[in-house]
């Protein structure tokens, strides 16, 4: 029998649509701006996808769940279809549950020999399984939370399913991985900083497992945005009351300056006619400027090494929001640099029909230079 530590944070990514970049310490903030859990239905997801593949497979031995109840694990589980003798309950969190029923749950997987942890959070989580857990047991992430720059996560909830059950049917080899996490305080305040806490145990598929973020900066970058902006002011210029907006990083930062626009380095800005018409916006305020607005833009850049364009750091563009922007608006920057150490790009918006129209025929056109575009594969 295969036995799994499953945890679920309720509260990952909960702050992401609201625009707060994370959740930590502001749950009733983002509450009161309307934010719901997103954490169970990711949860979810990966569930019924390993449900799914269990039901077929003809070898595999028994999985039992060791789990926290309610919406801590067992809630998830059972919505999924896995029976009273498939789980055993071993810790009751408080309500809310925080890190210490996180940790405690840990300890008990642990002390049991599971196999595997399985959670359901962002980078905070598993900083808090990592600090109990270090390299005793594999780790592996369904990604929830706003921002994940950490190594140990699948590439989307159907992914990860397809991940442990590689793992458990002895598929994979377990690799070492580095845990990242970005201080959510300084984040708000539009600094960026994310430091290396943890290496931690993980299976390594790797089209399926996301690398952990990587910093790329090379001679002829400066050179490479301004070309870029040059080309999208051009492209830009050409029509009047476009609404552009310009998503998070450093990349689109570059653009943004170039042009006079005081954006910010990590959320998301509109401007119209070289002017802004909004700062640092959640998924409300994208709305109502998408009704304002006719004609629309929205630049982004990828994750360096991951290759997220979406999905990672931006939440407030949710799917209804890029829906109504429209896909064929949808402008992708990076400088050769960047493309050169992120050989493809993904998407990860919660919406896995709306993930496939974004990765169309497969390839991506992004823009490089001045009149200079690349053709970049996507991986759904």
């Amino acid at each position: 029998m295969k036995r799994i530590g499953f945890l679920i944070n309720p509260i990952a990514g909960m702050g992401g649509r609201v625009g707060l970049k994370g959740t930590d310490g502001v749950v009733e903030e983002a509450r009161a701006l309307g934010a719901e859990p997103v954490a169970p239905q990711r949860a979810a997801e990966a569930l019924r996808v390993f449900a799914g593949m269990l039901s077929r497979a003809t070898e595999l031995p028994p999985v039992r769940w060791l789990t926290c109840s309610g919406a801590m694990g067992e809630d998830a589980l059972r919505a999924a279809g896995f029976s009273e003798g498939d789980i055993e309950i071993i810790h009751t969190p408080a309500a809310p549950p925080t890190a210490v029923d996180t940790e405690a749950a840990v300890r008990i997987f642990l002390a049991r020999e599971v196999d595997l942890i399985l959670f359901c959070g962002g980078d905070g989580t598993a900083r808090d399984i990592c600090r109990v857990a270090g390299l005793e047991v594999p780790i592996l992430g369904i990604p929830s939370g706003v921002k994940m720059y950490s190594g140990i996560f699948g590439t989307n909830p159907a992914r990860t399913a397809e991940i442990l059950f590689a793992f458990l049917e002895g598929r994979l080899t377990v690799s070492q991985a580095d845990v990242l996490d970005l201080d959510e305080a300084r984040y708000r305040e539009d600094e960026w900083n994310v430091r290396l806490y943890h290496a931690a145990l993980t299976p390594y598929e790797p089209s399926h497992t996301q690398s952990a973020k990587a910093i790329i900066e090379e001679v002829g970058d400066v050179a490479a945005r301004e070309e870029i902006a040059e080309s999208l002011l051009e492209e830009f210029g050409c029509e009047e009351a476009v609404l552009v907006l310009l998503g998070p990083g450093s990349t689109v930062k570059s653009i943004g300056d170039r042009w006079g626009i005081d954006n910010t380095l990590l959320g998301i800005d509109g401007a119209v006619d070289g002017k802004l018409v909004g700062k640092d916006l959640n998924e409300g305020r994208i709305l109502d400027l998408l009704e304002r607005f006719e004609k629309r833009r929205l630049v982004l850049s990828p994750i360096g090494a991951q290759g997220f364009v979406l999905g990672r750091g931006n939440l407030q563009l949710s799917p209804d929001v890029i829906r109504r922007i429209g896909l064929e608006n949808i402008i992708v920057i990076a400088t050769p640099a960047k493309l050169k150490r992120t050989p493809v790009l993904r998407f990860d918006t919660g919406d896995g029909a709306l993930d496939a129209e974004l990765a169309g025929e497969g390839y991506l056109r992004v823009v490089t230079g001045y009149r200079r575009r690349r053709l970049v594969r996507v991986v759904v």
